[in-house]
C-alpha cells in the first residue's frame, strides 16, 4: 500500500510558476510509474505527466501535448518524492492536480490504470 500526500498548490498570476510535491509513504521502486493528473470543475480527471525510474540512475518521463516545455516532472528517490515543476502557467491549468503511482512495466494514461492516489492540490491560474 503506498500513501501519497501532495502540496504546493496555490494562486499563481498566469505565466507565473508553482512546483508541486508528492511524497510516498514507502519507496516506489523501478516498478513504480508516478504520475500527475489533473481534474477541472465540469471536466473528467486528465493525465498531465509520468515518470519511471530504471534502476540505473535514467529515468523515462511522459508528458501530455498541452504541457510540454512548460512543465517539467522529476523524482527524488531518496526522499521519496515527486515534483511537478509548471512554469507558464495558463488560467486552462486551473484544476485540482493529483499524485498517482502505479505498479507495473507499461506506460499508462488512463487514471483507472492508476492504484495508488494523494488527496489532490489546488492550482489557481488567474489571467
Amino acid at each position: 500500500q503506498v500513501q501519497l500526500v501532495e502540496s504546493g498548490g496555490g494562486l499563481v498570476q498566469a505565466g507565473g510558476s508553482l512546483r508541486l510535491s508528492c511524497a510516498a509513504s514507502t519507496r516506489t521502486g523501478s516498478n513504480y510509474f508516478m504520475g500527475w493528473f489533473r481534474q477541472a470543475p465540469g471536466k473528467e480527471r486528465e493525465f498531465v505527466a509520468a515518470i519511471n525510474w530504471s534502476g540505473d540512475n535514467t529515468y523515462y518521463t511522459d508528458y501530455t501535448d498541452s504541457v510540454k516545455g512548460r512543465f517539467t516532472i522529476s523524482r527524488d528517490n531518496a526522499k521519496n518524492t515527486v515534483y511537478l515543476q509548471m512554469n507558464s502557467l495558463k488560467p486552462e491549468d486551473t484544476a485540482v492536480y493529483y499524485c498517482a503511482a502505479r505498479y507495473g512495466i507499461m506506460w499508462k494514461r488512463d487514471a483507472e490504470e492508476y492504484a495508488y492516489w494523494g488527496q489532490g492540490t489546488q492550482v489557481t491560474v488567474s489571467s
